[in-house]
């Protein structure tokens, strides 16, 4: 029979304990004996029923389990020394947590926060990058940008995306301007988890007859970015992902018609914040930055 947790403190001293792979590290950052650390440890494993550190001569180390309750309980203290510091500063006004893709935040938002801070300087602007969808209720997300598939007539609907292949100007041989439809069976077409988008691309170019490289895949958008930016191959991405690096050269774009992509991008508000001026303000500054995008896709 299962026990249940009387006390946080186990929790938090195991948290310290994981991150440093060590309790005497974890007594120097909570002003605490490593003796009391272990002592708690303890009872919290007797609490959950297994060990959470294989104890050594000179050292710990996480078991399996272990690991697996760190990742929670570091995600779940963030989240609660978050909300304390917000209620802390008492101006809720005044701090704005987006969540957004790890591809969305690395290749799209980072490069471009600054413009808005610069409009809004009094904004404390905190950044959340997860492939997992945001907690609207539980108050440490404001706003969120996710990757949807397309429903008619969306409001919060911000991009209808499109997939576009792009390349490395280093595969380019010399004198060659740009690469066409028919190199795409000279390099690996990189893409993400499936081959299904190459081949409607290569429908849509009435070229599906060809011998074609799909050896290479990739996790999320980003890291297919920087596949093709490191020349790997000619990748098929999301237009958003490769935008900053189409428009500095770094990728070029390779001329062809896209195949119909039934995704694009949404704003999903905490339905608390909803009419609060930050909110409004990301609103309207996102609607601009995706405007000047989506003119130089047109």
């Amino acid at each position: 029979m299962t026990k249940p947790l009387r006390s946080l403190s186990g929790l938090i001293d195991f948290d310290c304990a994981a991150r440093w792979g060590s309790f005497k590290l974890a007594a120097q950052e909570l002003h605490k004996t490593p003796a009391a650390i272990s002592l708690q440890v303890k009872q919290l494993e007797a609490a959950v029923g297994f060990e959470l550190f294989t104890r050594h001569p000179r050292h710990i180390a996480l078991t399996d389990k272990g690991q697996e309750l760190a990742v929670t309980v570091a995600r779940v203290l963030g989240e609660l020394r978050a909300k304390v510091t917000a209620l802390q500063d008492g101006d809720e006004e005044k701090i704005l947590r987006i969540s957004t893709t790890h591809s969305l935040a690395i290749k799209w938002l980072v490069p471009r926060i600054h413009r808005f801070t610069k409009l809004y300087p009094e904004l404390d602007i905190r950044i959340d990058s997860s492939d997992r969808l945001a907690d609207m209720e539980d108050g440490s997300t404001d706003a969120a940008l996710r990757f949807h598939a397309i429903e008619d007539g969306d409001p919060e609907l911000l991009f209808r995306e499109r997939l576009v292949a792009v390349y490395s100007p280093s595969l380019l041989a010399p004198g060659q301007q740009a690469l066409t439809l028919a190199d795409l069976q000279r390099f690996p077409l990189l893409h993400e988890h499936s081959t299904e988008e190459w081949i409607h691309l290569l429908r849509e170019n009435h070229i599906l007859k060809g011998k074609y490289d799909f050896s290479r895949s990739y996790s999320n958008f980003a890291v297919l970015a920087q596949a093709a930016l490191a020349g790997q191959g000619i990748s098929l991405v999301s237009y958003a992902i490769a935008y900053e690096d189409l428009r500095t050269g770094a990728l070029k774009m390779l001329a062809c018609r896209c195949a119909p992509y039934p995704r694009g991008y949404r704003l999903v508000v905490n339905r608390s914040k909803e009419g609060t001026a930050k909110i409004a303000r990301l609103r309207a500054w996102l609607k601009d930055e995706i405007d000047e995008m989506r003119r130089s896709l047109d």
